[in-house]
């Protein structure tokens, strides 16, 4: 298989290896991206807590709790100069409220929901928007919890939502905060599927080190490895973003209970679109 710069470039930036050692990893794995992801975590090239999302697209994320529920969206935009306009963050925020308002099923259920304060359906909100801002936008995803809920946005690029059995602010938003900051995958350990535990003792069984040890040595390296690979994916066993002497779990223990948590980093498996400029000016020029 025909290995392209552009494939050598998606796996330096999902992985922060060198461009060498990402090609190498290609022609081994016959151009699997996925593969290749593993032989370099293997020699120690790629990191697992390294984020393997593609680069991001641009827009808001946002969020909206009202009386008895909360909601995250993400809506996309194509420039970071739109993210940053007034109207498309007004536009963001709405769209949040009617999530949390309106309990739609899904996106399509939301385009075609009517907006309380305008009357008019969702998707032609958009659509005008998208004829006064100029640029195409799309409403991708949302969740919405019911009960007691909080939130965080930082800087509208990364937005948690979490669910609890009982109501403390300060403590709420102490642990939206560590989320946002130490993106858990899970809150309980009972919650990782066999799955990924057998992918990443996978892994580490294969690494370099590890190979010319006796087999009963390695399998109690890796055990260990291992282990501590899903106490970082679980929220209550993660050292506190505060507080570092005490895991989350200890720290609300006997106060209040996670029932449910998402976070949302802006533009997470999307592609950004990558414009060459030079062409552009050029075409430009000759219409």
């Amino acid at each position: 298989m025909n290995i392209t710069a552009q494939m050598v470039k998606e796996l330096r930036d999902k992985t922060g290896a060198g461009m060498m050692d990402a090609k190498k990893a290609l022609v081994e794995t016959d151009g699997d991206m996925d593969k290749a992801m593993d032989v370099l975590r293997q020699k120690g090239m790629a990191s697992a807590d390294k984020k393997m999302g593609r680069v991001a697209a641009e827009g808001l994320v946002a969020s909206s709790i009202q009386d008895n529920a909360g909601a995250l969206v993400e809506v996309n935009c194509e420039t970071d100069f739109v993210a940053k306009n007034e109207e498309f963050k007004e536009l963001t925020a709405g769209l949040a409220e009617v999530v949390a308002t309106t309990n739609p099923a899904d996106v399509d259920a939301l385009l075609n929901t009517t907006c309380p304060k305008c009357g008019k359906l969702i998707s032609e909100v958009i659509k005008e928007k998208i004829a006064s801002i100029g640029e195409k936008i799309t409403f991708r995803r949302f969740v919405r919890y019911e009960g007691n809920t909080a939130s965080y946005i930082h800087n509208g690029k990364i937005g948690v939502l979490i669910q609890t059995d009982k109501k403390d602010d300060e403590l709420m938003n102490d642990i939206c905060l560590h989320i946002a900051s130490s993106a858990p995958e899970f809150i309980t350990r009972a919650e990782i599927p066999q799955s990924v535990i057998d992918h990443e003792t996978e892994i580490e069984m294969g690494k370099e080190d590890l190979l010319k040890k006796p087999e009963q040595i390695r399998a109690k390296i890796v055990e260990g490895r291992v282990n501590k690979l899903m106490a970082g994916k679980v929220l209550l066993e993660q050292p506190f973003i505060k507080n570092p002497d005490v895991t989350v779990g200890q720290l609300i223990e006997g106060k209040l209970t996670v029932t449910a948590f998402t976070r949302y980093m802006l533009g997470e498996g999307l592609e950004k679109r990558q414009d060459n400029f030079a062409e552009e000016v050029m075409s430009q020029v000759k219409g």
